[in-house]
């Protein structure tokens, strides 16, 4: 977008403008602070996580660093829920975002949104020691106590 001009936006007509309005329904990121994505054929353990209204199942889980987790996760709610894995700072910072995008979907292996009744995984490989947490970033839901943990030692 750096190269295209006001004339240049002007030439293309309004018709670029929904497109460039709503650029952010999906969010992508480069690097993820809590490791990387895990290779599914290397998984050490799988860990269900089960989404309900402002709450997962389990709170808390511990893992060891460099350790591969294969996340399935299931809504078993009556809301549309995210599991997104992160710090609390980008978590907050993300949660922020979809007070602006609120139908934002991600396009990341670190999160998910589900409907309810639905499930995915998440394989995922913990690179670096520390605290981190899984939250549901639909408007209310983290500030209503949606928010898991994850130690990794």
């Amino acid at each position: 977008m750096k190269n295209i001009t006001m004339v240049g936006l002007v030439l293309i007509g309004l018709s670029a403008w929904p497109l460039l309005a709503f650029s952010h329904d999906k969010h992508t990121h480069k690097t993820y602070s809590a490791g990387e994505p895990g290779d599914p054929k290397r998984t050490s353990r799988t860990i269900e996580v089960k989404m309900s209204e402002m709450a997962y199942t389990p709170p808390s889980i511990e893992v060891e660093r460099g350790e591969q987790i294969r996340f399935v996760i299931r809504n078993v709610g009556e809301d549309d829920h995210e599991f997104l894995l992160a710090t609390t700072e980008e978590n907050l910072n993300h949660a922020d975002d979809m007070k602006k995008h609120p139908h934002m979907e991600h396009d990341d292996p670190n999160a998910v949104r589900l409907k309810p009744n639905k499930s995915a995984e998440i394989v995922w490989k913990f690179t670096k020691s520390g605290t981190f947490e899984y939250s549901c970033l639909i408007p209310g839901h983290r500030e209503s106590g949606m928010i898991g943990k994850v130690t990794v030692k």
